[in-house]
């Protein structure tokens, strides 16, 4: 029996079920499936950069100079998928999720259950600074809204099972089954109604059992605690928290300015893929913690075993400890620049583990500049610990998230008090300078969706296409007052849009503009439509979004609005059609 044998089995299966379970009993099944292959494929390609980088660190041309040019390789791989095999179609990030669910139905391509796998495995196995955990998010949603579809699933259910990949994903990754559901109900979706917890925790939980039968201590994040909590370095903590928050909206704004300056280069792929990795080369050269995911640096630093992270470096072969922590707080600048060279130079990745890279060496430095100083005999290997949630907490603004991801990776709630100091403090200074996360501040400036609140989520959902109004009738802008008059007659509207021979718009009429003109017949032939239509105050381009189309109307102050394709009329929309159509979407969330 073949491959294609036993999926077909596998699938008839999977329907006679469906046609015995009822809907609850049938997601509930489902989020098994899903979390089991979103899990699998977690543990997949953290399998396949893990061994990949050991390949690469035994091979004897491995060396101080020559690992730069390994993420020549590895983005040039990535790109090259990316652009012959996906045909540049790869959406990259949370933000491509959150924008399938708002604006396509919570649908993804099918070549995303492999492709991010395929381009983050080479990015990040050859050297790329990136995180994989935001491909094995995307790559578990994938999974989850291809299966819905796949079973017909219709729009609830279906977000419901692209959020337990992305859970299981999540899970996956850290073996951290309440840290996968926590994300996904902080950083995916907007409400959760409690009936979805129960897919998601087995999803999520499916996707750690995976994690741990397969993966080993190498693989994963792990950390044993060597110290206890003290209370009385809550001071410090407090202090810490405020650090994290200001480090991260620091990272935020260096990462979304350096990647602003690869927009320039995005048709000479080939120029933007050198420039990229010669910076990342450059800062790896100087700075070799940058290299790959950055766990490894991460451990070390937690074990305290600085020489292992800092002794390759080209700056860092003979520095003393304040050599070193000059370096940390340099990495701190530099991390996001060459997260942003390798996702601008046509590699993929994330922002999540460098998220707790960046924690890491903040903690790290924070608590031996103390100590050094004889501040504080702080505890460096908590301290290191714990801003790691701070980091990911401001970051991705996920306090929840942090919190117990780094309880879950340390195996206990020992450090519970100061990881829930320094995450919520951490969010609360993010929030204040940066009121969305990185991932909604790239659809917000697109003005695509901004999903902060429920109001403007449903908004966002709204299908615009099916909102436009045809029956208003158009007149050619060489026409006469009278035959305007005859349209008037046979027509229910009181806007008239004027068009051109080509059927651009050039105009429009109101019936209360020339209500006086229609009793006078002698003004017929005289004048023509092109001297009494006026230029609309407001005009909706097709690719307009609901938030953009809505302030139009606020500012034109009118109900109905021209709607144009490349300056081609197509129809109007108006006002109370989109808001009755925002009032039907607003009960269907309430009530289902």
């Amino acid at each position: 029996m073949n491959t294609f044998d036993r999926f077909k089995i596998y699938h008839k299966v999977i329907d006679w079920l469906h046609s015995k379970l009822n809907a609850q009993q049938f997601i509930i099944f489902s989020s098994i499936l899903v979390g089991l292959t979103a899990g699998l494929g977690a543990v997949a390609l953290k399998m396949a950069v893990h061994y990949l980088q050991v390949f690469l660190s035994d091979a004897s041309i491995t060396g101080k100079y020559t690992m730069i040019a390994f993420p020549f390789i590895g983005i040039g791989l990535s790109a090259l998928f990316i652009r012959y095999i996906n045909h540049k179609k790869l959406g990259k990030g949370i933000a491509n999720i959150i924008h399938s669910i708002a604006r396509r139905s919570s649908l993804l391509p099918r070549d995303q259950m492999y492709s991010h796998i395929v381009t983050s495995a080479v990015t990040v196995g050859f050297g790329g600074s990136a995180g994989l955990e935001s491909p094995i998010v995307t790559t578990g949603a994938a999974i989850g809204s291809n299966y819905s579809r796949t079973y017909k699933m219709n729009y609830k259910e279906r977000t419901l099972l692209l959020a337990c990949g992305a859970a299981a994903g999540i899970a996956g990754a850290f073996d951290t089954p309440i840290a996968g559901v926590l994300f996904v109900m902080e950083v995916i979706l907007i409400e959760t109604g409690i009936s979805s917890f129960i897919p998601l925790i087995i999803a999520s939980a499916t996707g750690a059992l995976c994690s741990k039968i397969i993966l080993h201590g190498d693989v994963l994040l792990f950390f044993k605690l060597k110290q206890a909590f003290n209370y009385q370095n809550v001071p410090f903590y407090i202090i810490l928290g405020l650090l994290a928050g200001l480090v991260s909206v620091m990272y935020a704004r260096i990462f979304h300015k350096t990647e602003q300056f690869f927009l320039k280069y995005k048709e000479a792929g080939l120029l933007k893929w050198f420039v990229g990795c010669s910076i990342l080369g450059v800062l790896i050269l100087f700075f070799p913690a940058l290299y790959g995911e950055g766990y490894a640096g991460i451990k070390a630093l937690a074990e305290q075993n600085i020489q292992k992270v800092f002794s390759t470096g080209i700056l860092g072969e003979h520095s003393t400890l304040l050599g070193i922590l000059v370096l940390s707080v340099a990495i701190l600048f530099l991390k996001p620049i060459a997260v942003a060279c390798t996702i601008g130079a046509g590699g993929n990745g994330g922002n999540f583990a460098p998220s707790l890279f960046m924690g890491a060496f903040l903690g790290f430095a924070f608590s031996t500049v103390l100590r050094e100083l004889g501040i504080c005999d702080l505890p460096v290997s908590n301290f290191t610990i714990v801003a790691m949630a701070g980091i990911l907490s401001g970051i991705f603004h996920a306090p929840l998230t942090g919190i117990f991801l780094i309880a879950e990776i340390t195996g206990g709630y020992e450090l519970i008090i100061p990881l829930m100091i320094v995450s919520a403090l951490s969010y609360a200074i993010s929030k204040y300078f940066m009121p969305l996360n990185l991932d909604m501040k790239k659809l917000a400036e697109k003005d695509k969706i901004i999903t902060t609140d429920t109001d403007s989520f449903i908004l966002s959902k709204i299908d615009l296409k099916g909102m436009i109004e045809n029956d208003f009738i158009p007149v050619q802008q060489t026409a006469t007052l009278g035959d305007l008059v005859k349209i008037i007659s046979s027509s229910n509207r009181n806007i008239y849009p004027v068009l051109d021979k080509d059927n651009h718009l050039r105009g429009i009429v109101q019936l209360d503009m020339i209500r006086e003109l229609i009793f006078k017949q002698e003004m017929y032939e005289k004048l023509k439509v092109k001297e009494l239509m006026r230029k609309p105050l407001a005009i909706i381009d097709e690719n307009d979004t609901p938030h953009s189309i809505m302030k139009k109307f606020d500012a034109s102050q009118l109900w109905n609005l021209p709607v144009v394709r490349h300056g081609e009329y197509i129809g109007f929309i108006s006002k109370s059609g989109m808001l009755e159509q925002y009032r039907e979407d607003l009960l269907k969330h309430i009530y289902t």
